[in-house]
């Protein structure tokens, strides 16, 4: 089950658009750094058809499918709290399907 936990008005190319926070079940992870175990719940987003005050409604609403991670090309991400510049090279997605399936590879193959 995923909940959806905030809306965003963003924009695009097309002008603005409101996108859905949604999180997944909570999980357990243990620190690659400290090797302590911690609560941690991914998160990702979904475009809507929706104005901001429909979706500001929907907040709280949980329906089926999980948060997948989808590997990418490698890209750079500045850490918000810190402005610690590290390289990635997978983001997290909405499945609308509770499966076995928990990675989705979308790096490019020609380069």
């Amino acid at each position: 089950m995923v909940r959806i936990i905030n809306c965003h008005l963003r924009e695009g190319e097309r002008g603005s658009f409101v996108s859905l926070e949604v999180q997944g079940d909570p999980e357990l992870v243990m620190s690659q750094n400290s090797g302590r175990w911690y609560i941690t719940a991914k998160r990702a987003f979904l475009s809507t058809t929706f104005d901001f005050e429909i979706a500001q409604r929907m907040v709280g609403t949980q329906f089926r499918g999980s948060i997948i991670r989808v590997q990418t090309d490698p890209y750079d991400f500045t850490i918000p709290d810190s402005g610690e510049v590290i390289q990635l090279s997978h983001r997290y997605d909405y499945s609308p399907e509770e499966s076995q399936l928990t990675n989705i590879s979308l790096v490019n193959q020609h380069s």
